[in-house]
């Protein structure tokens, strides 16, 4: 689709001026021309598929930790993963490392360049051109979910918005539009109208800067465009989990780089194919004597959680366990103190399985007593991503 020049000039006017007048002030938003391109690319990957309003104290104590790309890039693995714990998708924590030491050794920071930017972990389509045109003012588009609601609409685009045909149809038209003098500015605003007027499943169209240039609006089929996302089957999935101590350290183990919450330390734990508590406490004494070489004594069960994730709906449950006696910490397997706990990356739904098991507690009957406090032990509780 080609967009006439009047057309293209009017849209690009009308969402500057909403933008200038009343964009949200965002603790990562400067001027067009004064952005601190790690501050506005930390920003982006913090913001895939997580709200704003979730974001904006992680980025807060993020750069405060972290102020520059060296800083980061200097870090310890484990001291950002476990400022990042709590926020989920936590490859993306691992790829924003493994850029940010790239960037660095490559090119002394990040590059003022599309091609470039895109070479670098964890850098798709959208985020290199947001950070190019936002950071360095580089007249490239950048389409996420709410961009590409908001030119479907505008310019009544049928079909999901992640089908490759439409795909390709919304990146053109995006880059159609995007301005060489406010590059960044254009595609924030876009972003903003998409955030906060032209929402799913209803658009607040009254308060809308281009209503008068929305097709889907004019068709009255806003509402319809784009249809529903259709989303794969969720699979259920029950995990078993020790809580173990040594001397009052709770036993922690790290999980595998590649995999669900790769990276995190995590109560050494095994997916169980039953419901049964029984089947539960089999699975679990098997998988620690293949993690300790030696068999391991699975007790009570302490607690329960459930926790949603993109594809999956997980119930966490925790047994009181006892290590061999010739356990012994390693690179992959360490004690952690009760106050160490807020230094280390540990997932949101671990933190709240070991709140609802009552630990750290002082002793076993210290914790019992507590759990009796508060009703059935093992009741179930939602846990946060």
């Amino acid at each position: 689709m080609i967009v006439p020049p009047g057309r293209r000039a009017a849209l690009r006017r009308r969402l500057l001026a909403w933008y200038d007048a009343g964009c949200r002030a965002l603790p990562w938003r400067s001027p067009q021309h004064g952005a601190d391109p790690y501050r506005v690319w930390l920003a982006e990957v913090m913001l895939q598929q997580t709200q704003v309003a979730t974001v904006v104290p992680y980025f807060e104590r993020f750069v405060a930790r972290f102020p520059t790309l060296a800083a980061l890039a200097a870090a310890d693995d484990d001291d950002v993963l476990a400022l990042w714990s709590g926020l989920g998708y936590y490859a993306r924590c691992r790829n924003l490392l493994a850029a940010a030491r790239a960037a660095l050794a490559r090119h002394g920071g990040l590059p003022p360049s599309v091609e470039a930017l895109r070479a670098l972990p964890g850098f798709g389509p959208y985020t290199a051109g947001a950070v190019a045109s936002i950071a360095f003012a580089l007249p490239a588009p950048a389409v996420d979910g709410n961009v590409a609601r908001v030119l479907a609409r505008i310019f009544c685009v049928d079909g999901e918005p992640g089908a490759p045909a439409v795909q390709r149809g919304l990146w053109a038209l995006a880059a159609e539009l995007v301005p060489e003098d406010r590059p960044g500015d254009f595609n924030q605003a876009l972003m903003e109208l998409g955030a906060t007027v032209c929402r799913k499943p209803a658009p607040a169209c009254a308060r809308c800067p281009v209503r008068s240039a929305c097709a889907a609006h004019r068709a009255g089929r806003a509402a319809e465009i784009p249809p529903p996302r259709r989303r794969g089957a969720r699979r259920a999935a029950v995990i078993a989990c020790a809580l173990a101590e040594v001397e009052g350290a709770l036993v922690l183990v790290r999980r595998a780089p590649g995999g669900l919450l790769g990276g995190l330390w995590d109560l050494p734990a095994v997916e169980v194919t039953g419901a049964s508590s029984g089947e539960g406490t089999a699975a679990l004494r098997r998988a620690l004597r293949a993690r300790f070489g030696e068999e391991a004594a699975v007790g009570e069960l302490l607690a329960e959680v459930e926790r949603t994730l993109t594809h999956r709906d997980l119930e966490l449950r925790a047994f009181r366990c006892e290590v061999p006696a010739t356990f012994a910490p390693r690179e992959d397997v360490r004690l952690a103190a009760p106050g160490a706990l807020d230094g280390i990356g540990l997932s949101a739904a671990t933190r709240a399985l070991l709140a609802a098991a009552g630990w750290p507690a002082r002793t076993p009957d210290a914790a019992r007593e507590r759990r009796a406090g508060r009703g059935d032990p093992t009741r179930r509780r939602r846990a946060p991503a």
